[in-house]
């Protein structure tokens, strides 16, 4: 009997339900490594992923003349999940193109422009001050809640900005830097979400900003998420949303019944959920999530951003530009330039600390947020995905509250019953990245797997015969 064979069947009265060894909810990074890694060791995998892609908050999609990364992009080589995975998948890298020119705002509010070097001297004490404890705050990124962290996650990045004497120009590029990498106002961050990132990178503030928003994956996330799911020996369910989890039964006779949107019942000795704190009500779970995913579910996570791609007319010198976390887009790059039948174009890529700010369809309200920040840019169309509005995710990547990331991660990462948590909120090192989407997908694949190691697998125990092949992905 071929691993990762199932068998197919409806819930009604008298019809057989399928079972599995272990149900994965959700197919983006998390999902389809943890399937993969479970379905290597002969356990029958059933991936349920309520959207009709693969990928999860990573999206390559053909929008403004070129394949556009919608959500998750940047890697970097210390990140070292993504980076196995890279390594495996045979995967290269790119860099974002290197800045001509600098924008960000004066003293008095207006714009000014320099090199990539004056804006990076008009910043450099400030961002060492904001991270200047962080080896006593967390000496080892692996160990995120443990060091003077525990003393200091009450604190937002807005109450460390307050405590640095800075004068207004550093400040404001600052801050924007920060929101930039934050996705939300920066009185609602912890501090705790710049120094977990800091310590990941071996306490170097600049190795940190290079690993956040500089390389690209060759081929996109698309192509990248495509080759795991290749390797994925059980199916992978689209467009089959998970609408309750129920545990049942006790000791050998403890499984879950999986309920789907469409109907379905799928009787699991294990279930992995994959979705974000924000997002994970969803779901309807019998018993009740662990106090730790409610209380953080009620209060959400940070973010709150927006990621969104405009096309300008004409080729515009490499450039970014800062403006200050109160407006709609605080960050913008230029990205890839465009030639076709209409023209010469440039692409640029913005983000914004609140979503509601930003509307794709509203072009002059664009048109009059980028002239505060780079005056000359005439914009030609503009499209984004609403993470925060979408029912999936309600969320863009994962920064933590004040307070959150002690009181919370741990409790985070413990199963509940026969329910496991597998998503990059709950991840130890990079938090938020889709590295930390990878190293909870190992984390949970091996415990896992080493619960349900030594009884036959439920297709072998069943005698059920083969449905599914390798990476086979259903609509």
């Amino acid at each position: 009997m071929s691993r990762g064979t199932s068998t197919r069947s409806s819930h009604r009265e008298g019809a057989q339900m399928q079972q599995v060894d272990v149900v994965v909810i959700g197919a983006g990074f998390a999902g389809l490594v943890a399937a993969r890694e479970l379905g290597a060791t002969g356990l029958d995998v059933l991936t349920l992923e309520a959207r009709d892609r693969i990928g999860g908050r990573t999206w390559t999609d053909h929008r403004l003349g070129r394949e556009l990364e919608m959500g998750a992009n940047w890697v970097h080589w210390v990140q070292p999940h993504v980076w196995a995975e890279m390594t495996r998948y045979g995967r290269g890298i790119e860099r974002s193109p290197r800045a001509e020119e600098a924008y960000w705002r004066g003293a008095d509010g207006s714009p000014r422009r320099g090199s990539l070097d004056a804006f990076m001297e008009l910043i450099d004490a400030g961002q060492q001050l904001v991270v200047d404890d962080v080896r006593e705050a967390i000496p080892r990124g692996v160990e995120p809640c443990e060091g003077r962290i525990r003393e200091l996650d009450h604190l937002s990045l807005q109450d460390r900005f307050d405590a640095l004497a800075l004068d207004a120009e550093a400040r404001t590029a600052n801050e924007s830097v920060w929101v930039g990498h934050v996705n939300a106002p920066l009185d609602r961050v912890g501090l705790s979400s710049a120094l977990r990132w800091v310590a990941a990178a071996g306490g170097h503030w600049q190795l940190m900003h290079e690993a956040s928003a500089t390389y690209r994956v060759t081929g996109g996330m698309r192509r990248f998420a495509e080759a795991i799911a290749a390797d994925v020996a059980g199916e992978i369910r689209l467009g089959c949303g998970v609408v309750s989890v129920t545990q049942t039964g006790t000791g050998d006779d403890a499984h879950a019944i999986v309920e789907t949107g469409t109907g379905e019942r799928i009787r699991a000795r294990r279930v992995v959920s994959t979705l974000p704190v924000n997002a994970i009500d969803a779901i309807r779970f019998d018993p009740p999530l662990p106090e730790a995913w409610q209380r953080q579910h009620a209060e959400t996570v940070a973010s709150q951003g927006c990621k969104i791609w405009l096309r300008a007319r004409g080729h515009l010198p490499r450039f970014f530009a800062y403006g200050s976390q109160h407006d709609p887009i605080s960050v913008l790059k230029a990205e890839f330039f465009l030639s076709d039948g209409t023209g010469d174009s440039t692409l640029l890529v913005g983000f914004g600390p609140d979503h509601r700010s930003v509307d794709p369809d509203d072009l002059g309200a664009l048109q009059r947020a980028v002239d505060e920040l780079r005056p000359g840019i005439e914009l030609i169309e503009a499209t984004t995905h609403d993470w925060m509005g979408d029912p999936l995710s309600r969320t863009t990547w994962m920064t933590h509250r004040p307070g959150q990331l002690t009181r919370d991660l741990c409790e985070l990462q413990q199963p509940a019953g026969l329910l496991h948590f597998a998503t990059t909120d709950n991840a130890a090192l990079w938090g938020g990245f889709i590295d930390g989407a990878i190293e909870s997908a190992l984390r949970e694949a091996r415990a896992v797997a080493a619960a349900l190691r030594g009884p036959e697998p439920a297709q072998r125990r069943a005698g059920l015969s083969p449905r599914a092949r390798p990476g086979r992905q259903r609509r």
